[in-house]
């Protein structure tokens, strides 16, 4: 799998690590984006804030796509992604307008303890083991891609 591939393409499967990968590459990219982006905008202003926002839309449909093949290596849908990304903010923002300390602590661990699921189910567990309904086993292709080639 080229890393086009890894990171924009919404079809097939990706092991933990190309998952924890593609997470280095996005640190790295947002690492470049800050210093590039920081650098514009002292220069030439709005044209900054265009580098974050083109580099944030890049991002975002780049994360998407690389959560739905782990998913999918988990054997489980892409729409996933909405409870683990979506669910932490929306409760964070209830909790913000709840006018309870109480509650927004309530809701926030709450929030927390998906965003830590998340990484356990996307990070830690292995996927299926041999195909499944959303391709072939991504381990099986890296050991008989190893095979060939030695």
């Amino acid at each position: 799998m080229d890393l086009s591939s890894l990171l924009f393409s919404f079809n097939g499967r990706i092991n933990r690590g190309k998952w924890w990968l593609a997470l280095l590459i996005y640190v790295v990219f947002w690492i470049a984006v800050s210093i590039v982006g920081y650098i514009v905008m002292s220069i030439a202003g709005m044209l900054g804030m265009v580098v974050f926002v083109v580099a944030g839309i890049a991002a975002i449909v780049s994360g998407i796509a690389v959560g739905v093949k782990r998913l999918h290596d988990r054997n489980k849908s892409g729409w996933w992604l909405a409870v683990f990304y979506v669910v932490p903010s929306l409760l964070s923002v209830v909790g913000m307008y709840s006018g309870s300390e109480a509650i927004s602590m309530l809701l926030s661990l709450i929030g927390f303890a998906i965003s830590v699921w998340m990484i356990v189910e996307l990070g830690c567990l292995r996927g299926t083991v041999g195909p499944n309904e959303y391709g072939p086993d991504p381990l099986e292709s890296d050991v008989t891609m190893s095979a060939r080639s030695v």
